[in-house]
């Protein structure tokens, strides 16, 4: 059970003619840094990706349902836990825990990400093995606005002239290649039942999802790399930001990129760490 090595990751992603992570707060427009115009992508939007892809491809595996689906009661799924034959007459702290292993146990998304299910019946709080953090665009995005038309109406019940012309405008980024760092913590794999079967189907989910995920929307995203860091020990051989840093991104030239070739991907050290070793999953 449970994972030997730690690890750290950089993944890329890039986005063409689409809004890779529309924000609700600013009229849905692609999120950005105010302050760099660099792009930015939730954490949440990439576990979203991976939960449906996940939820895709393991539909046979009991192992691996998903606790964060789209209009799920999550609350009514922690009741079921709590009502399994062998968690029902126990109390207390016995009981939580007993609950806490039966969802990790039966749940892809807590074993990886952990979760926060103490809002009904309380089945405990749980850290997840693996973090990503928030990706952000290697150079500044432009926002491109484009005005939408309807030229068929939708009900008799009002002038078809009304209902025809302009209806609302979409907003998308050109190109913008996005940088996210991942870390993958053994000590919290072994107390959530994360393991190495997991682990690869986790790379799996990070390299595919995109395929999986189109819409007029999104434009063309695809994943462009993945470079991870493996430790031969669960504590770690070196920090995480000296290996993360020695993936560099330059541009290939002087114009505005709009393709992933328009960059240069570069391992600024060969020399790794003792006990270190680099994996290009893709790239």
């Amino acid at each position: 059970m449970g994972l030997n090595n730690r690890y750290e990751f950089v993944f890329l992603f890039d986005v063409k003619d689409g809004n890779p992570n529309g924000d609700p707060d600013a009229g849905n427009l692609p999120r950005i840094d105010a302050e760099t115009g660099e792009g930015l992508v939730t954490d949440v939007c990439l576990k979203r990706k991976i939960r449906n892809f996940v939820d895709l491809t393991q539909t046979d595996e009991a192992r691996n349902k998903i606790f964060v689906r789209e209009k799920a009661i999550l609350n009514e799924k922690i009741r079921i836990a709590t009502e399994q034959e062998e968690i029902a007459n126990l109390t207390g702290t016995n009981k939580t825990q007993a609950a806490r292993d039966w969802m990790c146990n039966n749940y892809y998304d807590i074993r990886t990400f952990g979760a926060v299910m103490s809002t009904g019946r309380n089945a405990g709080q749980i850290r997840g093995p693996v973090q990503i953090t928030f990706s952000r665009s290697v150079d500044p995005i432009v926002i491109a606005e484009h005005t939408l038309t309807v030229v068929a109406a939708r009900t008799e019940e009002k002038d078809i002239e009304s209902q025809i012309g302009i209806q609302g405008r979409k907003f998308t980024v050109p190109y913008g290649l996005y940088r996210c760092h991942g870390f993958i913590s053994a000590h919290l794999a072994d107390q959530t039942g994360f393991d190495d079967t997991d682990l690869e189907l986790f790379w799996q989910s990070l390299m595919n999802m995109f395929d999986h995920d189109r819409s007029a929307a999104k434009g063309e995203m695809s994943a462009r790399g993945l470079y991870v860091f493996k430790h031969d020990t669960k504590l770690g051989n070196a920090p995480a930001h000296s290996l993360l840093e020695r993936v560099v991104i330059d541009k290939s030239n002087d114009a505005p990129a709009r393709r992933y070739n328009d960059y240069v991907i570069k391992i600024k050290d060969q020399n790794l760490p003792k006990g270190v070793e680099l994996f290009r999953k893709i790239g």
